[in-house]
């Protein structure tokens, strides 16, 4: 049995949210400047050289890659061999947020209620999602999600005998209805299986999937790489203002379901998608 005192999640969450907003993960930077050497729009070639230039003045300067911090979505894989002193888990979880934030000079954009939407002040509470695992070992991801990219998300409850092309048409359909609000080039996570939390919580779990990771099922990569080509064909292009590259990446993410479902949820990442793991 290892011993982890929560003061050191609340330390690593802490700087996890500093760093995923401030510096775009290197996956992204660099399919964005694949997306650059292979523009053939010149207005679309200016938007991403902005964008590539934005991420070098974030991280040098220390400041926020965008204005909207996101909402701080926290992964937690919690091995069954850790003991946990000191406090609780999701205390620790909010107050690295709220550290964080504060020390990072990061906007609060997080009410307190969905009516009566009173700011908090410290961007907290945090989305916590813990999966307990096997051993001792304990995996912390951080996902700070803005409204313009988070807004754009929907979920279906298909008939099954929609089938794969039925999902294929509400993923097109989702991307299409988009267009430039969740600031393109995206990352389409695709969630399809379970039941509808399950869904939306595998799109999720799909935008924390690095660029050129295709699904280690064949069948999946062949639909990931089909649903990129037909995204990219729709011409929305960088920041909606046209040209070749809608998407960076479509990552789907499937699991069991009933006889009766065909969930299906899509989540879009924004150009500049933050997520930061650490291993504690």
């Amino acid at each position: 049995m290892r011993q982890v005192h929560v003061d050191n999640i609340s330390k690593a969450i802490a700087e996890a949210v500093i760093e995923a907003n401030t510096n775009l993960p290197a996956d992204i930077k660099d399919s964005l400047q694949v997306a650059l050497d292979h523009e053939s729009l010149a207005s679309a070639s200016s938007c991403l050289q902005i964008i590539l230039e934005n991420a070098r003045i974030a991280v040098g300067e220390k400041m926020a890659l965008c204005q909207d911090t996101g909402l701080v979505a926290v992964n937690i894989e919690l091995g069954q061999e850790v003991h946990l002193v000191g406090g609780g888990l999701e205390d620790a979880v909010n107050q690295g947020i709220r550290d964080g934030y504060q020390r990072g000079y990061l906007r609060k954009s997080v009410v307190n209620d969905p009516f009566l939407r009173t700011n908090t002040g410290d961007n907290t509470p945090g989305i916590i999602h813990t999966h307990l695992v096997a051993g001792d070992g304990l995996r912390i991801t951080v996902f700070p999600k803005g409204a313009g990219s988070e807004n754009m998300g929907q979920l279906a409850m298909l008939k099954p005998s929609a089938g794969l092309e039925g999902v294929k048409e509400f993923i097109l359909k989702v991307v299409r209805e988009a267009g430039g609000n969740p600031c393109p080039p995206i990352i389409v996570g695709v969630g399809v299986g379970g039941n509808m939390e399950k869904a939306a919580l595998l799109a999720k779990q799909a935008l924390f999937r690095e660029v050129g990771q295709k699904s280690p099922q064949p069948e999946l990569a062949a639909i990931e790489e089909e649903m990129f080509v037909k995204i990219n064909a729709l011409g929305i292009g960088v920041q909606g203002l046209g040209g070749d590259t809608t998407a960076l990446a479509v990552n789907i993410e499937t699991y069991p379901t009933h006889i009766a479902c065909l969930p299906v949820a899509v989540s879009l990442g924004c150009h500049c998608t933050r997520r930061v793991t650490v291993d504690l």
